[in-house]
């Protein structure tokens, strides 16, 4: 059985590594477009500065093993990993990766997060029916994707309250001089999140295929070369860079200083921690937006280009029904080989 499935399970391990690649590329803007859009960093530095960070998130992992419930979640919590195949898994990468480049290709920040979701439950359904749906996890996901912006937004409007009344008696070139440290370490804390959240993804994916081909035995639990695999793939992307999407991230949204870019990067932080600690596989890019729509919203409502915003909640809505749709039908022509 294994020396038959090898070279499949090889050729998939590549299929989930390039879909992680593809991740990185595709959300380097939400965690570079606010220092790039306010001249922080020159936007090479930005993203070098982002991978770097997205690389450390690997030895967080290993410091504190609690934050490593998302891949758990991705590989048995939404479809029963004992109904996942290799057919399955190969869907649901060929269905995100399509809406990835899709999005990717318009500028359109959507989520890579919620369009491997999707193509996972679109895949598993199409192989084994709605009774293969893990719904406590798949419900925690969809409820995510209203929360995560959310909260992002009202704790960047929080953040923005609380540091202007701290800062309201300091000059104004001194408040941007703390401000530009404050930002920059934020956006190294978000990178850090962003790494820790998405790569786990990635990782469940490749853990669950090694379970159903046999390659892996006992608990689920996923093997160190997987996870260091995963980190070393998302930061290679993110070094690409996205530069279509951090220009809509960045400045079409609303224009940013370094104040709301401080507010917007700790929020979306401390959102994308809390999610990983509770195995929560939340849209890296749903939490920055809702950040900097609540930063762009504390300094006046109209500073906020509702045009954009609206189109890129219209993409949310369809993110995981289209790539469950391509899923399913990929997964469909696996059956036919």
């Amino acid at each position: 059985m294994h020396d038959l499935a090898f070279p499949l399970l090889v050729g998939l391990i590549f299929v989930a590594l390039t879909f992680d690649f593809l991740n990185g590329l595709h959300d380097a803007a939400n965690a570079i477009a606010t220092v790039v859009a306010t001249r922080l960093l020159k936007p090479v530095h930005a993203v070098a500065f982002a991978a770097v960070f997205n690389f450390a998130a690997y030895f967080l992992s290993i410091a504190f093993p609690s934050l490593h419930r998302v891949a758990d979640t991705i590989g048995q919590g939404l479809i029963a990993k004992d109904l996942i195949t290799p057919a399955v898994v190969f869907g649901a990468l060929i269905g995100a990766m399509f809406w990835n480049v899709v999005t990717w290709l318009k500028g359109i920040p959507s989520s890579s997060s919620h369009a491997l979701v999707g193509g996972l439950i679109g895949a598993g359904v199409a192989h084994a029916g709605l009774t293969g749906v893990q719904w406590g996890g798949l419900n925690k996901t969809l409820i995510a994707i209203v929360l995560s912006p959310t909260i992002g937004m009202m704790l960047a409007m929080f953040v923005m309250l609380v540091t202007s009344w701290g800062f309201r008696r300091a000059s104004a070139g001194g408040a941007d001089r703390t401000f530009r440290v404050l930002h920059l370490i934020s956006s190294g804390a978000y990178s850090l999140s962003h790494g820790l959240n998405d790569a786990q993804k990635t990782m469940g994916i490749i853990t669950v295929l090694l379970f159903s081909t046999g390659h892996l035995q006992g608990e689920f639990h996923v093997p160190h070369w997987v996870a260091i695999s995963c980190y070393i793939a998302i930061s290679l992307g993110t070094l690409a860079g996205g530069w279509k999407i951090i220009e809509t991230m960045g400045s079409r949204i609303t224009k940013l200083s370094q104040h709301q870019g401080f507010s917007a990067s700790l929020s979306g932080s401390i959102v994308l921690f809390g999610a990983s600690w509770l195995g929560i596989p939340v849209s890296t890019t749903h939490t920055i937006t809702g950040s900097v729509i609540g930063a762009g919203t504390a300094r006046r409502a109209s500073a906020v280009r509702w045009g954009v915003a609206g189109n890129v909640v219209v993409a949310w809505v369809i993110t995981i029904p289209a790539s469950a749709t391509v899923g399913a039908l990929f997964y469909l022509l696996t059956r036919l080989f």
